[in-house]
């Protein structure tokens, strides 16, 4: 039988599980990030965090004695570092969540017609995507900019390390702003109007077959013959791994930000509208939806600030006791920032209407209900897309908060499944490794 070694990487850990052929879960371990050295997830250090994953492979591997046929890797999409021409990494790794570009992207606007740029590449102009990462390091930090050899993503980077050669795949690239989603390639002339040189993007892969060198084979005896086949985006793996991927089936993942996502065979739509992003699963599916820079972060970012002392099941009954809107306040979610609808990098989050008699509860109620009604402008957005589909839940800010899950709901005037799979993205990989190899 054969098996698969999953590893999820996100900017909250990483996790690492052995799956069979059924795409069933048999042992798994997760390895949190050091919140306490690493405060900040906008950028992060590309080497600890391939400790990070090296270390969730060698945990796993005393647990199991299996040998593995297949390798998938699901990791976070947009981040972007540069390695010179021996792989070292001349910038920090900049995830989604950096903002410093934003400067750049209101650049893009007004040189570019950014309908017609969003048409191509599904992306809008925002200092998540590479198009504005790249400007502002050009600009800003030239040197690193002149050393760079190539730039990649933390998915690339990993590849690198561990096998010893960087590769991208449809998934990966299509994340990034500068790929075109009809050709399923680079978008060439967008990348020369804004001054990328073409050698320094990686030759997108269609299909993987890549096998450890010596050095990791001969450390890890049960990957010795493994090949790697499957690198995607995680928000495209956990789509899959909650069985959502038809216009019948919408997920909503809430973590350390948010998302709405369909995932269907065929092309992109027509007409995406300014909401909505498009990338790809891969060269046969697509992935539309939308995203939020506040999800489960801004949650745990109140809790922490206002020093709410009540355990999470007594502050889960306090919320629920209070009605919708019984608290009189207005929250704009915007401290990362705004992605879906208005992308908006520069826009800032707010509290309005608070009094002396304002409590810590009532201000995280309402935070609660802001975001929900966030994920109602996407899921009206995607109407247009996934006519009536049913909307399933996941990711462990829902999981660990009911009352959310319901203020969703009650927003959104529909029902919601609650997703039966906790780690949809690692399962989401491990199932794509199988059908790469025909054996689902």
């Amino acid at each position: 039988m054969s098996s698969v070694l999953s590893i999820d990487v996100g900017t909250s850990g990483v996790r690492a599980a052995l799956f069979d052929e059924l795409g069933n879960e048999v042992q798994g371990v997760r390895r949190r990030r050091n919140e306490a050295t690493i405060p900040d997830f906008a950028e992060l250090d590309p080497d600890a965090l391939v400790d990070e994953v090296i270390k969730s492979i060698e945990e796993l591997l005393t647990v199991t004695g299996r040998a593995i046929d297949l390798i998938s890797i699901s990791a976070f999409w947009h981040s972007l570092v540069g390695i010179d021409s021996k792989g070292t990494p001349t910038t920090p790794l900049l995830t989604w969540a950096d903002t410093s570009a934003a400067q750049f992207a209101n650049e893009l606007r007004s040189r570019f017609d950014e309908h017609e740029i969003h048409a191509r590449t599904g992306c809008r102009f925002h200092p998540s995507y590479w198009p504005a990462k790249l400007l502002s390091l050009k600009m800003n930090h030239e040197a690193k900019f002149r050393d760079t050899r190539c730039w990649v993503g933390f998915a690339e980077y990993l590849c690198l390390r561990l096998f010893g050669q960087a590769a991208t795949t449809i998934s990966m690239a299509s994340a990034t702003g500068l790929f075109n989603q009809r050709n399923r390639d680079w978008d060439w002339d967008f990348i020369k109007a804004i001054g990328i040189s073409p050698d320094t993007l990686l030759e997108i892969s269609t299909s993987l077959d890549l096998r450890l060198p010596k050095n990791f084979a001969s450390r890890w005896p049960a990957l010795a013959k493994a090949r790697l086949v499957t690198i995607i985006g995680d928000g495209a793996a956990n789509n899959i791994g909650a069985s959502c991927s038809t216009k019948q089936r919408i997920a909503l993942m809430v973590g350390t930000s948010g998302a709405m996502r369909v995932v269907f065979a065929g092309e992109p739509p027509d007409e995406l509208g300014p909401e909505l992003w498009s990338y790809r699963v891969s060269d046969v599916r697509v992935v539309v939806g939308g995203a939020l820079s506040d999800g489960g972060g801004l949650f745990k970012w109140l809790t922490g600030a206002m020093n709410v002392s009540q355990d999470m099941r007594t502050l889960e009954q306090e919320i629920a006791a209070l009605k919708p809107d019984s608290h009189g306040l207005t929250i704009l979610p915007f401290w990362s920032g705004e992605r879906s609808t208005g992308w908006l990098a520069d826009a800032r989050g707010g509290i309005f209407g608070l009094r002396q008699q304002t409590t810590p509860v009532e201000i995280i109620r309402a935070a609660l209900e802001s975001v929900a009604y966030r994920f109602e402008l996407i899921a009206r957005a995607l109407d247009r897309i996934a006519p009536g589909a049913t909307i399933v839940a996941s990711g462990n800010a829902l999981r660990s908060s009911r009352v959310w899950l319901q203020i969703i709901a009650d927003v959104l005037g529909r029902p919601l499944m609650f997703g039966a799979t906790s780690e949809a993205s690692i399962r989401g990989a491990a199932l794509l490794a199988l059908e790469a190899v025909g054996k689902i």
